[in-house]
């Protein structure tokens, strides 16, 4: 099992209320509307431009775009299944380089959280890791401070490495790093009887609603 690139196309993932599906330049709007939110973004590495620039998600989105052509990283947006298919949030997926243990990072509209719609996402994105890709492992973090994350890769399964100064948003803090082993993750799915993900191919361009214009990572 390794890390092979480029990677496959971005698949459309599939929880009991999301459908994960690759980001679009459509999806700039709800971005930009939800993105620039302070208790969202304060736990977040240093370095995103802030005040947030008003052409910042569309730019990011490119650069996302740019990247998964590249076949470098799987980005996906969150929608509502039975929704208006809008983004809510995001989730990136990116093998491990030999030397970045960074390979998940989500954020969630504030407006959502506390449904646990990110672990829904989470446990996905995981599942096609170690049950479609075979990669052997995630490595994962998180501020210390951002409690809500930590609870996820604590459910996940996931082991902590280390903690360790690091630059974020709101200033210099302690970033957690986890390790989440596929065995790990696998026996514990077995044991709680999670039912299989649903997985299904990208949408044909006929069957994508229209992109909208004027049209993160």
């Amino acid at each position: 099992m390794s890390f092979e690139t480029p990677l496959p196309t971005t698949p459309i993932l599939e929880t009991a209320r999301l459908v994960l599906r690759p980001v679009e330049l459509r999806d700039a709007p709800a971005i930009q509307r939800d993105f620039p939110d302070w208790e969202l973004v304060k736990h977040l590495h240093a370095g995103i431009p802030w005040p947030y620039p008003q052409d910042g998600a569309i730019a990011n989105i490119r650069d996302c775009l740019a990247r998964r052509a590249r076949g470098e990283k799987f980005f996906w947006v969150l929608t509502l299944k039975g929704g208006d298919d809008e983004a809510i949030g995001r989730i990136d997926l990116g093998p491990y380089d030999g030397e970045t243990r960074d390979t998940r990072g989500f954020w969630l509209a504030r407006r959502f959280w506390g449904r646990g719609l990110m672990t829904e996402a989470a446990e996905a994105v995981t599942g096609y890791a170690f049950e479609v890709l075979g990669w052997p492992f995630l490595y994962l973090n998180n501020a210390a401070e951002n409690r809500a994350s930590h609870r996820i890769k604590e459910k996940q399964g996931a082991e902590i490495v280390d903690v360790l100064p690091h630059p974020y948003m709101s200033g210099d803090g302690m970033r957690v790093t986890w390790i989440l082993r596929r065995e790990v993750w696998l026996a514990r799915k077995a044991m709680a009887g999670v039912r299989p993900r649903r997985l299904r191919g990208p949408p044909s361009r006929s069957s994508r609603p229209a992109e909208r214009r004027p049209g993160r990572c």
